[in-house]
């Protein structure tokens, strides 16, 4: 794998948008490109996800502020949503969005077909693991892949090297990992009727089981089991943050982050950290060190256990057997609407007292400290506590705040 030179360009930072409030985050915390689905064809019904009017907006949002915006409509569909395929692209195609994702062969045709402005992206749903397949899509007229999760680094450099260099490479760097093949699950269906290939993955794998082998004598199974059972199939979330310079350095051309079933805090954070990670790799070159607040703000927001996957090696501690919960330090206290005489103004999300610590985030830069040490609500009336959710309460501060910054305290 090749080394990292002084000149850097650096890759697509690709944020999930479970709406037009995730949206917003995304592109204000540092995203240069978003990826969202309409309310069919995409793989997370479990997201709000978009109407039209809503992706008209988020499209104009996101342009406005020089964001590309990929469609996810990548789901395996059957035949009888078929026939609602060709008018929905066309409203991508009208819209003006930027590229669409898609995993079925017969739904890349249409997008071809009926979106032809839009540049084809291959899902992860593919299952992409060699440059014979890299190439078959490039010929296909696919702009870019996005690859398998279960590729290392090296089998990336690989596909780099024996591909067109005009085909992209997209690449998971963080979020949830499936204990699926890229995804592609039948276990959801077949216990709760669920299509995961459709979007509707009940998250089977996540629950607690019981593993009993009668007839093999000898035949040794590693695991945790309590009374509760074990979680056997669980998968712990991917982390790459440390290691953006490896990504780039195999070709990556676009580092994307899982998560559009993921909370509007989630979103904000994680684009904000790999942003300052990326940013800081292009200033520091090949010298460069993953700066700590980068890791200390992927700890705060709601996550399983980290690992890196395939990446690095073949995958160790990259399961959890005792649990499926998440690990969750922070919460989001209120979100700052502005500064006004030397106040920061904010709308409260969760209550809290006068004398609150807070560690505040702002778009676009690392965490900083606040302390409520005296508290007022709207009317400037001083107040001991913010108990009511959505009030606007003020707090005195030494310099302005950036609107849509995140007041956060850590969890009791």
């Amino acid at each position: 794998m090749s080394i990292l030179t002084d000149y850097i360009k650096l890759p697509e930072l690709l944020s999930p948008a479970g709406d037009l409030t995730r949206l917003k985050a995304a592109v204000d915390y540092g995203a240069d490109a978003v990826y969202l689905a309409g309310e069919e064809f995409g793989m997370r019904t479990a997201a709000s996800n978009f109407g039209e009017e809503d992706l008209k907006k988020g499209i104009e949002y996101a342009h406005k502020n020089g964001v590309k915006v990929h469609i996810a409509c990548n789901t395996i569909p059957h035949n009888a949503e078929m026939p609602r395929l060709p008018a929905f692209l066309e409203m991508l195609e009208e819209l003006g969005a930027d590229a669409i994702i898609s995993a079925d062969l017969g739904t890349m045709r249409m997008v071809q077909k009926y979106a032809p402005s839009c540049d084809l992206h291959i899902s992860v749903q593919s299952g992409i693991c060699n440059y014979e397949t890299a190439r078959a899509f490039y010929d296909f007229g696919a702009k870019r892949i996005v690859l398998a999760r279960e590729l290392s680094l090296d089998e990336i450099a690989e596909i780099r090297a024996k591909t067109p260099k005009e085909l992209e490479i997209e690449a998971f760097a963080h979020g949830a990992m499936c204990v699926s093949y890229s995804s592609r699950c039948l276990l959801s269906s077949y216990m709760t009727g669920r299509d995961a290939n459709r979007g509707d993955c009940a998250q089977s794998c996540r629950w607690s089981y019981s593993l009993m082998e009668e007839k093999r004598p000898g035949q040794y199974f590693d695991i945790t089991e309590t009374d509760k059972g074990t979680y056997i199939l669980n998968a712990n979330d991917m982390c790459m943050a440390e290691h953006l310079d490896k990504m780039i350095a195999a070709g990556v051309d676009s580092i994307k982050l899982e998560g559009r079933a993921k909370s509007h805090y989630y979103v904000a954070v994680v684009t904000n950290a790999y942003r300052g990670a990326l940013d800081s790799l292009k200033e520091q070159g090949k010298d460069w060190k993953c700066p700590i607040w980068v890791s200390e703000e992927l700890n705060k927001i709601s996550h399983r256990n980290y690992s890196t996957g395939f990446y690095l090696d073949f995958p160790k501690n990259s399961q959890t057997y005792e649990n499926a919960g998440y690990v969750r330090d922070y919460s989001v206290a209120a979100i700052v609407d502005g500064y006004e005489d030397g106040m920061i103004v904010a709308t409260l999300k969760n209550k809290f007292l006068k004398g609150q610590e807070f560690d505040c985030l702002e778009p676009k830069s690392s965490p900083f400290k606040v302390v409520a040490n005296e508290l007022f609500d709207e009317k400037l009336s001083p107040i001991d506590s913010a108990p009511h959710p959505m009030m606007t309460i003020k707090i005195p501060f030494e310099r302005p705040v950036k609107k849509g910054a995140l007041l956060r305290m850590k969890a009791e």
